[in-house]
């Protein structure tokens, strides 16, 4: 039977059941809320309500208190701080270079590091709509602070209970409900360094209608964050210290001596914002832009075309490339929630939300290697005309000229504009069957509307009629006038892109390069100076550049119904009565991406890679599938208040689903609980969990990609990878036909240019499949009452894992697999000539492995010091046992545990004094040690670096904050100071391993009403 036929046959007898209807009460059955009966509640990870005892799987919860005394208004950068997502994307994330397409300023969960892909992220025990295109990952800027409740993180598959996507686990975001009177909070937060301010504003006004019988609540915040740049902070100077090549030890491998040193004033190679000019053979640049001697620092050998130097350095400094650490954020949240009882048995409730965000960030600029300049382009300096004149010439087989190396600062950086708005709604009834049976049907829809400007990216051909320069008078008659002009004003439109190709073409075996032509004549071109940092005219810049316009939709829809209870009218087990829910789902998503037309043509191009080429088109991307789901659970408690038996209990979940897409799959889970003494509990689960792919993986159109390659088979990286890598570079290099004794990556001039490529995704994807347990202990006892101590160790296997992988990455699999007869090989493709790559294909695939394994301790205490006060300690710890990927079977397992992003071990805790009027708070973070470098190379080549640069020590982080009420409880007012030793990061890092923000400073007020007045 297809699950549609199952889901309309589940779904009859809950609409029957409204016929049906009788006088018992309404009980609030939302997912996450607690109900008002004698502790009957719904926890995260069910839909059965059960009296409030401990649950079978490990959930770790982070209340409202705790987010008000951490001072963040960012939620992710505060739940980072939480063992299991430690990996997510915050706010450094989601700035500057750092972040992905069109995805500045959005903040993900990422549990367990598996990807955010793969942690479930729901409001209330509902699904939201996401973030992204083209996947479910929801944006966590859209979760209103002020109105959260708690948030539960819970580690297990639970593909069971809530669908697909949560392999890794969940994060249910609990929302207050029924809120009656008024809460007004406003918090200001600035850094030691006087930058990264946050504002943070919310009010919320709730009111009890019709003599209780239902509630209504609006809420609106507004949250805002400044953005910081790399260089405002000293480890984003250009004077640094940044590990790099030791030119002592280039070429050479001295198992004594460190392959990699820290060296101040680490700059990008014969390159400059005002121009690195080279006019002969050698390449070396002789003059800046501004004609000027250009000093080029030293060249560090084999270290990715890097130099060192001094403050007169000209080449680009490297440590504040990539833009900002922090975007600025601007959010509006309006929430509107509210229930009303229609009956006694039937209650109908309903939410909608609107979040406005605006964000802003700056990236790194557009870049040029060696483009070709003649020599009688007008805007040559003199010292430079005059030594090429003197015969000084590029000796490249051109006519007379030079070439140039740039990064484009002054061309504008590629600034990133995005305007966000996302709508939610949700309605529904719920309430009482019968006796000892609840039901609810709820729609939920969601959409996420997007526009997002890149700015200052190139049309290709005016770029180039831009570029040839020359005076009128001169190229007209051989007088000069004065007048610059572009060439193809003058010879009828004809233009040749000037670049690496047309200099090193039969070297470098790239095609020539096009010759294009240009309108001439109708005076639109507008003559670019590239000689000297801010030499180019705003004219010429408004004639080249466009701000790319793009924009996406994604759009959710869900009906969900379900009945749950258990069977105590009928029987019970000596434990309770048997609990049960079941239910059905129906689940659209839709994903609607538009790129700006100019990216769709050969016109644009966004660092001038070497070649035009259809390799530059991007493409419009549109998917969507539905999935029917049928779902059932059971808690079944067997025994209760026994010898040796205070609490047994067992739980099952089913769910099967057909996706429109990768078609059938079941899922189910098993969990249970035994408590021999009140004081302390065993529990246990194991889960088989599902992903199905995301609407990109599945639908991504083919279009092309320019990526940078470090190259495995490069002499230079040989050492730092498996055991298999130096065999297999030889037998690859061979078997095109080269000496690769001889072989020379040096020699590769346009090895740091883009590689032209292709990206797409692969309909023929299959579901993700992981297997979860989990096995802890509970401890209560009753002899220090208000302690409770849990440790839980988790362990997931990921199968047949869907794999989207890098250039460098791809051409890493290849050669450190056991054999080059592998998934990776075959899409790389390398020249039969010179052996360095000349294409490839970017393409998710199922093969896959994810596995990792550790453990959660929790302590929790609350002691009453009597006199009104009170004292709570709490604090979480995570050990990280193993974290292991495997790209493909038969391939190299990549242990990435201890890496940076996810050391052995990482925790917080913080313990709070408070009375009737005072609430003091002491905050403390560890980070575990995490090697600068991956473990891979660390165990190829234990001498790249020093013993003492090898790791990132272990670093705590203490914060603190008090807060004074007034007796009435009506006005508080807190300050706070996070990070108040000021840890910084480690040489050679910009946030490793406390951040980049420093100390930081908040204060806010609060106001509190019990009642509206009316």
């Amino acid at each position: 039977m297809k699950l549609h036929s199952i889901f309309k046959s589940a779904s009859a007898p809950i609409a029957l059941s409204f016929a049906l209807l009788a006088n018992p009460s309404f009980a609030q059955s939302t997912a996450g809320a607690s109900a008002s009966d004698d502790s009957i509640i719904v926890v995260t990870g069910t839909r059965i309500k059960r009296p409030e005892t401990g649950s079978a799987t490990p959930v770790v919860s982070v209340t409202a208190d705790n987010i008000e005394q951490s001072g963040e208004i960012d939620l992710t950068d505060l739940l980072k701080q939480t063992p299991a997502l430690i990996g997510s994307v915050g706010s450094y994330e989601a700035a500057g270079s750092q972040a992905r397409t069109g995805a500045a300023g959005v903040n993900l969960l990422d549990l367990r590091n598996l990807g955010a892909n793969r942690t479930l992220v729901l409001v209330d025990g509902r699904r939201h709509v996401a973030g992204v295109p083209g996947e479910a990952a929801v944006d966590i800027n859209t979760i209103p602070t002020a109105l959260v409740e708690r948030i539960d993180v819970l580690t297990g598959g639970v593909s069971s209970i809530y669908g697909a996507d949560g392999v890794s686990g969940v994060v249910n975001f609990i929302m207050k409900r029924d809120f009656e009177g008024l809460d007004v909070r406003a918090q200001q937060g600035i850094s030691d360094f006087d930058d990264a301010d946050s504002t943070l504003f919310s009010v919320t006004a709730g009111h009890n209608i019709d003599g209780g019988r239902g509630n209504i609540a609006l809420s609106y915040e507004y949250r805002r964050q400044e953005r910081v740049a790399y260089g405002d902070r000293p480890h984003g100077q250009f004077d640094t210290l940044l590990l790099v090549q030791n030119p002592d030890d280039a070429g050479i491998d001295d198992p004594k001596v460190p392959d990699e040193i820290p060296l101040p004033f680490v700059g990008y190679s014969g390159s400059s914002p005002g121009g690195a000019v080279a006019i002969d053979g050698s390449l070396a640049p002789g003059f800046g832009g501004d004609g000027a001697l250009y000093n080029p620092g030293t060249f560090l050998p084999a270290s990715g075309s890097l130099s060192t130097g001094d403050a007169t350095t000209d080449d680009t400094p490297m440590a504040n490339y990539q833009g900002d650490l922090q975007a600025q954020n601007v959010n509006h949240i309006v929430n509107l929630i509210g229930n009303y009882e229609l009956t006694d048995r039937v209650s109908f409730f309903a939410e909608g939300k609107y979040v406005k965000t605006d964000t802003y960030t700056v990236a790194q600029p557009s870049f040029d290697f060696y483009t070709y300049i003649p020599a009688d382009n007008a805007f040559i300096p003199d010292a430079i005309s005059d030594t090429i004149a003197a015969g000084n010439l590029s000796g490249f087989g051109l006519d007379d000229g030079l070439l140039i190396s740039r990064d484009n600062f002054d061309l504008g950086t590629h600034d990133k504009y995005i305007d966000r708005e996302v709508i939610r709604t949700v309605v529904g009834l719920d309430g009482e069957l019968a006796e000892n049976a609840n039901f609810e049907i709820s729609y939920t829809f969601g959409q996420n509307t997007t526009n997002y400007t890149n700015t200052n990216f190139r049309y290709f051909d005016r770029y180039f009629a831009a570029l040839d320069a020359v005076d009128e008078g001169q190229f007209l008659n051989g007088t000069p006038n004065g007048n610059i002009v572009c060439r193809s004003d003058l010879n009828g439109g004809a233009i040749v892109p000037f670049n690496l190709s047309n200099v090193f073409g039969s070297a470098a075996e790239a095609p020539p390069a096009t010759p294009q032509t240009f309108p001439a004549g109708d005076g639109s071109c507008e003559p670019l100076n590239l000689f000297g940092n801010g030499a180019p005219s705003q004219a010429a810049l408004n004639f080249i550049n466009a701000d790319l316009q793009n924009e996406y939709t994604l759009t959710q829809y869900i009906l969900n119904g379900f009945v749950s209870g258990d069977f105590g009218k009928f029987f019970e087990l000596p434990g309770g009565p048997i609990g049960y829910a079941f239910g059905a789902e129906y689940r659209k998503e839709k994903s609607v991406s538009f790129v700006d037309d100019i990216s769709k043509t050969r016109r644009s191009v966004q660092n001038s890679k070497s070649v035009l080429s259809d390799l530059a088109l991007l493409a419009d991307e549109r998917g969507e599938f539905d999935v029917y789901e049928a779902f059932a659970e059971l808690n079944v408690p067997l025994l209760a208040d026994m010898p040796f038996a205070h609490r047994l209990e067992f739980n099952a979940a089913l769910r099967v689903s057909d996706y429109s897409t990768s078609g059938y799959s079941d899922t189910w889970s098993v969990s249970g609980v035994w408590a021999p003494a009140r004081d302390i509990s065993l529990r246990g689960s194991y889960s088989q969990a599902t992903r199905a792919p995301n609407i990109t993986e599945l639908f991504a159109p083919a279009t092309g990609a320019f990526s940078q390659l470090d190259d495995p088979c490069d002499p230079t990286n040989i050492a730092n990878g498996t055991a298999f890598r130096a065999e297999n570079c030889r037998a690859l290099i061979e078997g095109l036909g080269i000496d690769y004794d001889n072989y020379d990556f040096a020699s590769d001039v346009v090895s740091s240019a883009g590689i032209a490529g292709f990206a797409s995704g692969n309909a023929n994807l299959e579901q993700e499949e992981a297997t979860t347990w989990t096995a802890g202990v509970v401890l209560q006892p009753a002899f220090l009452p208000g302690l409770s101590i849990s440790f839980d160790w988790f362990d997931i296997d990921l199968e047949n894992a869907i794999n989207t992988t890098t250039l460098t990455r791809l051409a890493e699999f290849c050669v450190d697999s056991a054999s080059l007869d592998n998934e990776f090989c075959q899409r790389v493709d390398r020249s039969p000539s010179t052996g360095y790559v000349a294409g490839y294909q970017l393409q998710p695939v199922n093969v896959a492995f994810f596995e990792t394994a550790g453990a959660d301790m929790t302590l929790n205490y609350s002691h009453d010091l009597g006199a009104s006060s009170q004292i709570a300690v709490r604090g979480t710890l995570g050990y990280l046992d193993k974290l292991n990927f495997l790209p493909a079977n038969g391939g190299i397992v990549n242990a990435d545990k201890g890496e940076l992003g996810s050391p052995e071990w990482n925790g917080n805790a913080d313990a709070t004094w408070s009375n009737d009027n005072w609430n003091v708070n002491y905050g403390l973070r560890y980070i575990g040690k995490s090697s600068r470098y991956t473990n891979d190379v660390i165990a190829g080549n234990p001498d790249i670096a020093a013993p003492e640069y090898i790791y990132y020590d272990a670093r705590f982080i203490h914060d603190a904050r008090v807060e004074y009420t007034t007796s009435e409880q009506r006005f508080s007012i807190y300050a706070g100071v996070n990070n108040f030793t000021n840890e910084m990061p480690e040489l050679g890092s910009i946030r490793a391993q406390t951040g980049w923000l420093g100390r930081y400073f908040f204060a806010g007020i609060r106001i509190r009403m019990d009642t509206l007045g009316f």
